[in-house]
């Protein structure tokens, strides 16, 4: 069986169907619910296998949307405990996570070039983007903020340490009691975002952020197919609002860094795979992209390792390659690098990475991370993300 047989089998085995809501969970173990960019990869993978299976995996992620047009970032279709913290609401949590979702849509009909998907999820997408733009930058600085560390998707990064004022060596069962300290602290106001933010946790993240200019420029493409103009402007204004405001407050030394709101955006100087997640949207001018694939990418004292990509800079002292987001190769940061470096011509370099995380799948299966250093599989076992794979081979 090859790789890309194994990972189709995987999502089929892993799909779910409760009240007739079609999604596939992360991993039936660890992760037994529907997460928000999680149902975007397998859409972005089913997308060229099974359209169908793709577009009821986006249709049970936005039946869930809140009357304020978030999109949560865990449904809990079937009660139970694991991971079932009181955020604020019976059946989801009340947080997001990094705003996949046009990406996904417009993925599934370029293979099937009907839009009638895209005419009924039009609504939902304009209305999530719109909260994020509205909602998420009080201040009006163009940038969209997160609440809590698992917004970002990466809970146990280092370069949300200070913020939360942990030491670099916590374990990881410390920092989830940290985070859900947050999490009930933002439950004493309701989950409001401008105020949360203000009072307890208020990052404008890299990533988050690149991914949601890259998702506008494609809600926008959505939006003009549709003959919809109002939200082709919306996109397209925001698209050189948030960019021109991550270069403004958020660039420094040549790379990206996440910022802290409340204290006038200063840096959260960890060196993290963040540097990298800009590639994906072409913030970098060339030169800029070419110096960093260079020396930070590629160079082995930090980023590049004999099994992947570090999430986490080797010369930070939160280095370590076991750890949870501290560290650890992952398949998304993978997939985004990867796309990242086909979008500015760096052919030889993707095939390298791609090649990397087919040998990590290869070697230890579909496992949730990886140890850059030795390729040892960590975390949950039949995890969905190694299927991104398939759309690196497939590109």
């Amino acid at each position: 069986m090859t790789i890309r047989d194994e990972a189709f089998a995987l999502l089929t085995a892993n799909r779910r169907t409760t009240d007739g809501n079609i999604y596939t969970v992360p991993s039936p173990e660890m992760y037994p619910y529907q997460w928000l960019w999680d149902s975007c990869f397998h859409a972005i993978v089913l997308a060229k296998s099974e359209p169908e299976a793709a577009v009821a995996e986006l249709r049970s992620l936005v039946s869930r949307q809140f009357a304020n047009g978030m999109i949560p970032h865990i449904i809990y279709w079937v009660p139970g405990q694991l991971h079932r913290y009181d955020w604020g609401t019976d059946s989801t949590s009340a947080l997001t996570q990094p705003p996949m979702l046009a990406y996904a849509a417009w993925e599934i009909y370029k293979e099937t070039q009907d839009d009638s998907f895209l005419v009924e999820l039009y609504p939902a997408l304009l209305r999530y983007y719109e909260y994020l733009i509205d909602k998420r930058d009080p201040r009006d600085h163009h940038l969209a903020g997160i609440i809590n560390p698992d917004e970002s998707g990466e809970d146990n990064s280092p370069r949300f340490d200070d913020v939360l004022h942990v030491p670099v060596d916590i374990s990881r069962e410390d920092h989830l009691k940290r985070r859900v300290e947050l999490i009930d602290a933002n439950r004493t106001c309701n989950f409001d975002a401008e105020l949360c933010m203000k009072r307890h946790f208020w990052v404008k993240d890299v990533p988050f952020n690149a991914i949601l200019v890259e998702n506008l420029r494609i809600l926008s493409n959505i939006a003009s197919l549709l003959d919809r103009k109002d939200g082709e402007h919306f996109c397209n204004l925001n698209v050189d609002l948030v960019s021109a405001a991550m270069r403004e407050r958020l660039f420094a030394d040549g790379v990206y860094w996440s910022a802290v709101a409340i204290t006038d955006y200063e840096p959260l100087k960890v060196a993290t795979w963040a540097h990298f997640a800009p590639l994906f949207a072409g913030l970098y001018t060339p030169e800029e992209a070419r110096a960093l694939v260079d020396s930070q990418l590629f160079n082995e004292d930090t980023f590049w390792a004999p099994h992947g990509v570090r999430t986490v800079s080797k010369q930070e002292k939160a280095y370590r390659p076991d750890g949870y987001w501290r560290g650890s190769a992952w398949m998304a940061p993978h997939w985004f690098i990867y796309k990242g470096l086909l979008r500015y011509g760096f052919t030889e370099e993707a095939r390298q990475v791609r090649e990397k995380s087919i040998a990590l799948i290869e070697r230890s299966g579909f496992r949730e991370y990886f140890n850059p250093e030795t390729g040892e599989g960590y975390g949950a076992h039949n995890f969905t993300w190694g299927a991104l794979v398939t759309d690196m081979m497939d590109a």
